[in-house]
């Protein structure tokens, strides 16, 4: 059997939990470390992590727990509000999480006393995307196996309510203007939603299904990417409603897409998982070949560090981090 020219994670954490999410928090809390949220079969665990591509006296990473949230259930999706701070007092840490029983529940804390949570009900379907609005956090969207996309305020009512043609994938706002959502669907199409107007504005097609995951690139918002059966796949959405660029990259099936928040040619695929290895790929748009193939035994969720060419898997009781240049 040959050699794979593939890497190892550069850094590695111990967890006492199978992960199945991890998510950096996208927005800036405050606070010089980055929070990170990891799910498992029954706990949210939210911890900082500090890289020495940021501070030179740390060697690697320096991580610490700050708290972990019972769930007492398997934790499937994790959504960051943009109202969690670390240089507030009290602190706020705010998000929510997708679970098996298709539910989402919405956390509050301030990593003392005050530890709350809110149970959002009416997905029939399992849950596969959940996002926060990115500019106040004042309601969330997310996207089911139901057929459908709601969006929920944070006492738990439902504002608005999309039916899709078939289950629902990725859900992501616009970073800037609230009233904007794109929602992909497993049968290839990505749509644009108007809240104000509660319709659809824009839609996207791939030309491979089953769309699995899709991702609105945050530095450059006419860019959206997405993997489809074996293939990524990117729009420019100025250009046409049809890929501008499409390569086959797993061979046993691709399933999850990530744009780096950091450049917009720079973004971050995944096989399947639960085949002996799962790989990570970092692909620039500006070469032909992955910039990084990473091997993982088995690997789920996956996330981009705020501030660093970083990326983040969970794997059996570890979190795994590879670097790459921009």
């Amino acid at each position: 059997m040959k050699q794979d020219p593939t890497r190892n994670a550069a850094y590695t954490v111990d967890c006492d939990d199978y992960v199945h999410v991890v998510e950096f928090n996208p927005f800036d809390s405050g606070d010089s470390g980055n929070l990170i949220a990891y799910g498992g079969n029954n706990y949210v665990v939210i911890g900082t992590c500090t890289f020495q591509e940021e501070e030179a006296d740390i060697e690697g990473i320096q991580y610490k727990t700050l708290r972990t949230f019972h769930h007492g259930i398997r934790v499937d999706g994790i959504a960051w509000s943009p109202e969690t701070r670390l240089d507030s007092l009290p602190t706020v840490i705010k998000f929510c999480t997708s679970a098996i029983d298709m539910k989402i529940r919405l956390f509050t804390s301030d990593l003392q006393d005050k530890n709350e949570y809110k149970v959002l009900e009416g997905h029939s379907d399992f849950i596969n995307g959940l996002a926060f609005d990115p500019k106040e956090g004042r309601e969330i969207a997310s996207v089911s196996d139901d057929h459908t996309c709601r969006i929920w305020n944070l006492e738990g009512a439902q504002t608005a309510h999309f039916v899709l043609h078939s289950p629902g994938m990725s859900v992501c706002w616009h970073p800037e203007e609230n009233f904007k959502l794109m929602v992909a669907e497993k049968n290839g199409t990505i749509r644009f939603y108007d809240l104000l107007a509660q319709q659809a504005i824009l839609s996207l097609e791939s030309e491979q299904i089953p769309l699995m995951s899709a991702h609105w690139c945050l530095k450059n918002t006419f860019k959206v990417g997405a993997v489809a059966g074996n293939d990524w796949i990117i729009w420019d959405i100025t250009r046409s409603s049809y890929p501008q660029e499409t390569r086959p990259v797993h061979m046993d099936r691709a399933y999850l897409f990530r744009w780096s928040t950091i450049s917009e040619n720079l973004f971050a695929t995944t096989g399947y998982p639960g085949k002996m290895t799962s790989q990570l790929q970092i692909h620039h748009l500006g070469h032909t070949q992955p910039v990084l193939t990473g091997s993982v035994a088995v690997g789920s969720g996956l996330s981009w560090h705020r501030t660093l060419p970083l990326c983040a898997i969970g794997g059996d009781h570890k979190l795994l981090f590879w670097v790459t240049e921009i």
